[in-house]
């Protein structure tokens, strides 16, 4: 079987993901493209996979009940909140002070 790319949905296993994967087919009834999402565990071994990156799996052996899959690739990272830190919540706040004064 080819590989399949998907989104990451998630990642609160130790090396394990779980992907969502969309796939569009033809209905031939209601001759309309229908959406459909399958979700596959997949092996991350090194936990480098967080929630929302597009990845890309390969068929593997089983390696355990429910997980047939090993993530390739990481296509694209998601993007993340960072808190701003300490040093630049003090940094601004001295600039807001001098642009006060």
């Amino acid at each position: 079987m080819k590989s399949v790319v998907g989104m990451v949905v998630s990642n609160k296993m130790q090396k394990s993901v779980v992907v969502a994967v969309d796939r569009l087919f033809h209905h031939k009834l209601y001759n309309r493209y229908v959406k459909r999402t399958s979700k596959f565990m997949a092996h991350d071994e090194h936990n480098h996979c967080n929630i929302g990156d597009r990845v890309k799996l390969d068929l593997s052996r089983p390696l355990s009940k429910r997980k047939n899959w090993v993530v390739a690739e990481i296509l694209k990272k998601a993007r993340t909140y960072e808190p701003p830190s300490a040093d630049n919540a003090a940094a601004s706040s001295t600039k807001t002070q001098t642009l006060a004064s």
